[in-house]
């Protein structure tokens, strides 16, 4: 009776070990099926710039046949939408070149305060230790450069190209490269936030000809820092108090071409 029962427990589980005939296996979790791991980073440290582009996953260095100089970072797909960009502009006698990329909170806290304490040139040649009061001197700045913790450098998907004046752009090989950016580069999912002011966007920095967008990443951003930023966020540097005086999220952060909304 005893090796009877043995050897029944031993063929029960020599069975359960085996697959069962017609029948599938437990299906595994496909990767898509699980959370998608890049909408977890962007929440608002990363909307401003507090992490390092370097080690950040999502973020590439961009190859030097790209750039001015080595050393800048992008958003991955923005670097690969780019890259398609620049091709299609060499195609028709255009060379794109990225003059400044990614810049983290720490990059532009450098920018901004050099320009605060008078360090840094403003374009105009504006003595900015002249202006009477902090208010005035943040205007200023806030022309062209933006508050630590508000650029859309911060994301990794807006570029500037070629040149930082607009003059430039205005005529000769200038003009021609900027028609053709007005033309082409929505087909690579770039556009252009900083238009010339207008009633549709009658604050916020000035015009920028040289600053490209890359909208199917930076949309979602905005659209983020439209529900969760706030101007009491705005902190850690030189000037940082006058930024609810100035409302820099409604005035600068969402002050954008409506086509970048």
């Amino acid at each position: 009776m005893i090796r009877i029962v043995i050897s029944f427990l031993t063929l029960l589980i020599c069975y359960s070990c085996k697959e069962p005939k017609n029948e599938k296996s437990i299906p595994v979790i496909e990767k898509e099926q699980e959370p998608k791991i890049e909408n977890l980073r962007y929440d608002l440290q990363y909307i401003m710039g507090k992490f390092d582009p370097r080690h950040h996953p999502d973020f590439i260095k961009i190859d030097l046949k790209y750039s001015d100089r080595d050393g800048r970072y992008m958003h991955k797909e923005a670097y690969a939408s780019f890259i398609k960009m620049y091709q299609a502009a060499l195609d028709d006698g255009i060379k794109l070149q990225i003059k400044s990329a990614a810049r983290n909170f720490d990059y532009q806290k450098g920018i901004w305060e050099r320009k605060w304490t008078g360090q840094t040139k403003l374009s105009d040649g504006t003595n900015i230790n002249t202006l009477p009061t902090s208010v005035k001197k943040a205007m200023k700045i806030l022309e062209y450069s933006s508050m630590p913790g508000t650029s859309r450098h911060h994301w990794g998907t807006d570029i500037d190209l070629n040149s930082f004046s607009n003059d430039w752009f205005a005529q000769g090989e200038g003009l021609v490269l900027y028609n053709w950016l007005l033309e082409n580069a929505y087909q690579f999912g770039y556009g252009q936030p900083y238009t010339a002011k207008d009633e549709d966007r009658p604050a916020g920095y000035n015009e920028e000809k040289w600053h490209w967008s890359y909208l199917p990443i930076a949309k979602g951003l905005t659209q983020l820092a439209n529900d969760q930023f706030d101007n009491n966020m705005i902190k850690g540097f030189d000037g940082s108090e006058t930024a609810i005086t100035l409302d820099v999220k409604s005035n600068y952060i969402l002050g954008i071409d409506t086509k970048c909304k």
